[in-house]
């Protein structure tokens, strides 16, 4: 299923760092994958941008952001509220470190996706200028999370013309900010975190996310500094392969302690924000559903017997010479759904590919380091 969009660009300005986040669920029929090639489970966005003014009141050089989740439950979404326009139009937005460009459903949209949420309206921004560039966006229906207030000046954002199809018509949010690199950016659109690099606004040039667990609130996104009180231990660093996506390199996987060489030539894997699960290789799959026990149901989804999840093994990755594992209480989602699933698609350098979704992020805080290029982990409390 494919679903399209068109864009044009706006004022913004975050107006809380506090965002009360609620839960939706993606259709089970489109698994979610945040990497751009086009497939059946992709849908895309056409883009028109302009010239925009980000503004908001900022008290300090990082800034602290709070994401509230009430549920725990299979593909799960967070997203949180902004502003946009000069007077403010405030928009619930998804923040994703698997895109790159920033866009919100606008009144030039008459499709029933667009029509299901907040528009912006240029007309009632007086510091709204529109250049008419028009580009495509692909995304997978995963899960996404939250950011808040800084200030910014000729900040690029899409607006929606064009929303076909139901995608995006059972989404609990407006728009997306994206937060990878500026290479994968449709229409070369500046990234928000490029634009607040560029105007230096933060004591470092970072970002991380922590993301709570079992429902609980207290999910918080910052930027310009860690925040010591979400994670125990060290962080541990691992260069970006690819300034594309948060791309990074898998030196081994095991299976309860058993290495299985599957990435004994390398893997590479996303690091992504906006994906719920985690996406294995696709050759992969079969085996590891057998190791771990799980039944396909009529759906195609796998399923485990509920009353043996803590039997279940450990899955263990081997990032940069550190074990990261994941523990069954992990990556079971509630109704006893694995949270797992394939991707048929390579890496840049043909390596095979994983994406570390939610369900990764959940057990370990994750930093994102622009000026050293790197990703930083660390046990999330």
């Amino acid at each position: 299923m494919r679903c399209c969009l068109n864009v044009l660009a706006a004022p913004l300005s975050f107006v809380n760092c506090i965002f009360p986040v609620v839960f939706s669920r993606p259709p089970t029929t489109e698994p979610s994958a945040s990497v751009l090639p086009p497939s059946p489970s992709r849908c895309c966005l056409t883009l028109a941008l302009s010239d925009a003014l980000l503004s908001e009141r900022i008290s300090s050089t990082s800034i602290f952001c709070q994401l509230y989740f009430p549920c725990c439950v299979f593909q799960t979404t967070y997203y949180g509220a902004i502003s946009i326009g000069t007077p403010p139009q405030s928009f619930q937005v998804l923040f994703d470190t698997g895109s790159a460009n920033l866009w919100v459903d606008s009144v030039l949209c008459n499709t029933q996706a667009c029509n299901t949420h907040t528009k912006f309206n240029p007309q009632q921004s007086s510091t709204y200028s529109a250049y008419g560039k028009t580009f495509y966006l692909l995304y997978g229906a995963g899960s996404l999370s939250g950011v808040g207030g800084i200030i910014l000046t000729k900040q690029e954002i899409g607006l929606s013309t064009d929303e076909p199809g139901q995608t995006f018509v059972v989404a609990q949010f407006d728009g997306i900010l994206g937060l990878s690199y500026p290479s994968i950016s449709a229409g070369q659109e500046t990234p928000v975190m490029d634009n607040i690099m560029s105007q230096n606004l933060l004591q470092a040039n970072l970002f991380a996310f922590y993301l709570t667990r079992d429902g609980q609130q207290g999910s918080e996104l910052s930027f310009g500094e860690v925040d010591t009180t979400k994670y125990q231990g060290q962080i541990y660093w691992t260069p970006v392969t690819a300034q594309t996506y948060w791309q990074i390199g898998i030196q081994g996987f095991q299976i309860n302690g058993q290495e299985t060489g599957w990435c004994g030539q390398g893997c590479q894997a996303i690091v992504d924000t906006g994906t719920s699960m985690l996406t294995v290789p696709g050759q992969v799959m079969g085996t590891l559903m057998q190791s771990i026990g799980a039944q396909q149901d009529q759906y195609g989804q796998y399923t485990v017997n509920c009353n043996q999840i803590n039997s279940l093994p450990t899955l263990t990755f081997t990032i940069n010479g550190v074990s990261l594992p994941l523990p069954p209480t992990a990556y079971i989602q509630q109704v006893c759904f694995v949270g797992i699933i394939p991707t048929y698609l390579p890496s840049q350098n043909g390596q095979p590919l994983w994406i570390l979704g939610d369900v990764f992020l959940r057990e370990y805080y994750s930093v994102y380091d622009r000026t050293g290029n790197q990703v930083g982990f660390a046990t999330a409390v």
